[in-house]
């Protein structure tokens, strides 16, 4: 019999896909979940994937690869789409999609199924990932091709088949978490006239204005540009950033309300919780700011953008991400160093950083005469580098008197050829007075 293998995560969509799929194409379905550190009731996941009518459910860790080789590279790349969105759900899919396709072939499967939509970002992302890795495998997108058009169609085809269906009254976002973030969209966030309901909406972070009053410090310190303590304390990667979404959703850090640029070219509004990220990036970027200098941080600023873009886009595993993550991991290695925040009511404020590989120079820096800096040595400095738009200055100078002179040769002209107009309309107007005499 084929064997499908299904990208499953428990929710209604993939419920309803199991037995659509062995209906449709006489399979049996291998549901295949990929733990990047969402909440998930993983003790009855596979009673459920079963119940649906999986033949049998693979559950993969993947929490500490996600952070590895995912988050660490797009914390030092700085990262973020469109300059706000810190590529929570985009982070995950290359890596869940490479196990994905993986696992296929070690079941011997044919086909692996998703269930994305014909609108979202994650069909692309899947599917590029399945084909870096399984390219010879069918793939298999029930949104794009059945006649079920609605949440509630789903409900109807389970409660027809008697399957139970994993949907909750009064909390129906559509939710994507993991361990960098949780997403909301839906309802209410369709309108973007409407305020977010956040008291009721969030789930990790405290509503701002309900948040501790008191402002909490912490310090992180940094390994070419990968955190690696937490106020003095050495953690892997999962267990940092578990602990920093603790604090930060304690102190309502990293909620984003956004309206993004979807890669099939729609806009969607958004809700993101990701406190522990927010923190990261900005100590990161503090950092740099210390570390790197000013054309290297020009520079990295036209990658971060152009990196964000290639994993929102789903180009995890193209030549040009492992180029621009070359040059990430050749620039990050003087970033290193300590960085603390202040946490209060949703706001991350610097207090302080030191590196070793420090660019600051206080000599340099003051406003005093310094060992290392002699003021006159600025004349001759701005002399050169003014150089340019003082040649443009005396370029435009000497068009302008060009102009000018010409003008005033063209003014002469038109004075020499009105006199001489008036000088021989006067000669003819006395040869005719002559002969009006004359006659």
């Amino acid at each position: 019999m084929k064997k499908i293998a299904l990208a499953y995560s428990g929710g209604l969509d993939t419920t309803v896909i199991i037995p659509w799929l062995k209906e449709n194409y006489d399979c049996e379905v291998i549901a295949v979940c990929g733990d990047v550190g969402q909440e998930s009731d993983w003790a009855g996941m596979e009673k459920k994937a079963l119940s649906s009518g999986a033949k049998k459910l693979v559950i993969k860790d993947l929490k500490d690869a996600f952070v590895e080789e995912a988050l660490w590279p797009l914390v030092k790349a700085g990262a973020m789409y469109e300059n706000k969105y810190l590529l929570g759900t985009a982070a995950a899919r290359p890596l869940i999609a490479k196990s994905l396709a993986e696992t296929a072939l070690a079941e011997g499967c044919s086909a692996i199924a998703h269930g994305c939509t014909g609108k979202g970002n994650d069909q692309l992302r899947f599917e590029m990932g399945i084909k870096a890795f399984a390219p010879e495998l069918e793939i298999i997108a029930p949104w794009r091709v059945w006649e079920i058009k609605s949440r509630e169609e789903e409900l109807e085809y389970l409660k027809a088949r008697g399957i139970a269906a994993p949907y909750k009254d009064g909390d129906a976002y559509s939710r994507d978490d993991n361990l960098w973030h949780v997403s909301h969209e839906g309802l209410d966030l369709e309108d973007p006239e409407n305020e977010p309901k956040l008291e009721g909406m969030l789930k990790m972070c405290t509503v701002p204005e309900k948040a501790p009053d008191k402002a909490e410090y912490i310090e992180l310190y940094f390994d070419k540009g990968i955190p690696v303590k937490l106020n003095g304390k050495a953690m892997k990667g999962s267990e940092l950033v578990a602990a920093l979404n603790k604090i930060g959703g304690k102190h309502g850090v990293g909620i984003l309300d956004m309206v993004e640029n979807r890669v099939v070219g729609m806009k969607s509004r958004g809700v993101y919780e990701t406190p522990a990220g927010s923190i990261i990036m900005e100590a990161h970027q503090k950092l740099e700011q210390l570390c790197l200098d000013r054309k290297a941080m020009s520079f990295k600023t036209t990658v971060a953008q152009r990196f964000a873009e290639l994993l929102y886009e789903g180009e995890w595993f193209s030549p040009l991400m492992d180029a621009l993550n070359a040059f990430v991991d050749s620039i990050q290695q003087t970033v290193t160093g300590s960085v603390k925040v202040k946490l209060w009511k949703g706001n991350i404020g610097s207090a302080g950083m030191s590196s070793p590989y420090s660019l600051y120079d206080h000599s340099l820096a003051s406003f005093a005469t310094g060992p290392l800096f002699d003021h006159h040595d600025a004349s001759g400095f701005i002399n050169l580098y003014s150089l340019p738009v003082k040649a443009r200055s005396i370029m435009k100078e000497k068009l302008a008197h060009e102009a000018a002179a010409s003008q005033k040769d063209s003014h002469a002209d038109e004075n020499l050829t009105v006199l001489a107009k008036g000088a021989c309309s006067g000669g003819l107007s006395a040869k005719a007075d002559k002969k009006a005499v004359a006659i």
